[in-house]
């Protein structure tokens, strides 16, 4: 099923920005806990440093 209407006009209204600030205060603080914490550490852009196992290709399907 779907929502109701003012179900989602309500919580666009009320959750959405409230949702907004924490991420932003998040994102604010993570520079310095990035420092912290494996500041080398980025397998977004260096795959080899990634611990995860490889998938082939072949396995992959829709």
């Amino acid at each position: 099923g779907s929502l109701p209407k003012w179900v989602v006009n309500k919580s666009s209204q009320f959750l959405a920005p409230k949702a907004m600030k924490r991420m932003y205060k998040a994102c604010l603080k993570y520079p310095d806990w990035k420092q912290r914490h494996n500041p080398c550490l980025k397998p977004w852009l260096f795959p080899e440093q990634s611990t995860l196992p490889a998938l082939a290709l072949s396995e992959l399907s829709i």
